[in-house]
């Protein structure tokens, strides 16, 4: 069973990768959910998506560097909310119990560059190890 999923949930985190990318890049978009709950929807399906991804896969049939990318990519999509929500969590507390000296105000930025950079940078290296090495697969087996 999930090696039925496993590609259908791999394209439906691209599909939610892409229409996070609008989300950022269109203005008409952006100001659509921004300020709202529903912004973080696209964030909730990615993390699900992810986390799928990865049992599927760990769960399944499939080896060697397919396995690791679609695991990358997975694990690059399910991190992005954590790293989102402990940005916020860690940013409520230092805000909450730091002192106006300590704090100044700023923004604690470790998780939230983690979000940014190794998480969005390593879901296109998922995506693109995937389709070349599922590619080859597929040729392979012809």
């Amino acid at each position: 069973m999930s090696d039925k999923l496993r590609w259908p949930t791999f394209w439906a985190l691209v599909a939610v990768f892409i229409l996070i990318i609008c989300l950022f890049t269109i203005p008409a978009f952006r100001d659509l959910l921004s300020g709202s709950v529903l912004f973080l929807t696209p964030f909730a399906f990615f993390f699900l998506l992810g986390v799928a991804l990865i049992i599927f896969t760990v769960r399944g049939s499939v080896s060697g560097w397919l396995k690791k990318f679609f695991i990358l990519t997975g694990a690059s999509a399910a991190g992005v909310l954590v790293s989102i929500l402990l940005h916020n969590l860690v940013y409520g507390l230092f805000v909450h119990f730091a002192s106006a000296d300590f704090w100044n105000g700023g923004d604690e930025p470790v998780f939230f560059t983690i979000a940014l950079v190794a998480f969005i940078l390593g879901f296109p290296v998922g995506v693109v190890g995937t389709i070349i090495v599922g590619a080859r697969r597929l040729k392979a087996a012809r």
